[in-house]
């Protein structure tokens, strides 16, 4: 008896840019291990923290000719089956005019009980692959703390807690721990 063939479905970024285009503008799609992933809408309590990031960051970005945006799917050359959309991206130059990017300073991730493993695990290991990422930020909801991964060269990770200012010379400033949580009871 034969066994027939297993074919591979998983997507490409060439494709799911196509797929995706043809979706519904209210729905937001990442494409995670060439499977595109729905996202769903994130609470309160991340939306604050996304919207002080963005103001923050975005305060800081300007001076040096960048912009802090939300919801850029990122590219890299290194894995093709990958399109995560973070929370927040840094980018330099002119905005980008499609809603992708593979050129980040900067990634923020705001860590969901849902979505923890993928954010620190794969999703972490694909950023490592975008040559131009200098800091990947991961921010926790329900807790004053951000793991900060930077490229220098090999990446390290520092904690920053309660009453931190994050040193961010990419930025020519910082971002306090403070200001990430703001209007937040921890």
């Amino acid at each position: 008896m034969a066994v027939p063939a297993r074919r591979d479905t998983r997507m490409r970024v060439s494709e799911y840019r196509e797929w995706a285009a043809a979706r519904p503008d209210d729905e937001r799609w990442e494409l995670i291990e060439g499977v595109p992933v729905m996202m769903s809408p994130a609470k309160g309590r991340h939306q604050r923290i996304v919207t002080n990031l963005v103001k923050y960051l975005d305060d800081l970005a300007e001076r040096r000719g960048c912009g802090a945006y939300p919801g850029l799917a990122i590219l890299s050359e290194a894995m093709d089956d990958y399109a995560p959309i973070p929370d927040v991206v840094v980018q330099c130059g002119a905005p980008p005019e499609d809603g992708y990017t593979s050129d980040p300073l900067l990634v923020a991730e705001v860590l969901s009980p849902s979505t923890l493993v993928l954010d620190r695990g794969r999703k972490t290991e694909f950023y490592q692959t975008v040559p131009s990422l200098a800091v990947l930020l991961l921010v926790h909801q329900n807790e004053a703390r951000v793991e900060v991964w930077r490229r220098a060269p090999d990446w390290t990770v520092e904690v920053a807690g309660p009453g931190t200012v994050i040193d961010l010379p990419e930025l020519d400033g910082g971002l306090s721990v403070a200001e990430i949580y703001a209007r937040l009871t921890l």
